[in-house]
């Protein structure tokens, strides 16, 4: 797993750690910096951020526990709906 929660100097406030695959850098992103979309199935479910360091756009899987860890932390959600 490449996101971890991380404590902060601030009261209340939340870090994230997470990896960009296309330069490898580690960056610490604030839940403000991420989203996570929430989708009928597995594959449809993941976070997003753009990578402070490349500035690529970051998609990746969010399991059961990220998802859990994401909302907790404050990370903006967005739920897909099907439309059948």
């Amino acid at each position: 797993m490449s996101l971890m929660p991380l404590s902060s100097p601030s009261v209340g406030a939340v870090l994230f750690k997470a990896a960009c695959p296309e330069c490898r850098a580690c960056c610490e992103l604030s839940a403000g910096a991420l989203r996570l979309a929430i989708g009928a199935s597995r594959r449809t479910t993941f976070y997003s951020f753009t990578c402070p360091e490349c500035g690529n756009a970051v998609r990746k899987p969010a399991g059961e526990r990220i998802v859990e860890l994401l909302t907790g932390g404050g990370v903006r959600t967005l739920r897909l709906h099907s439309t059948v």
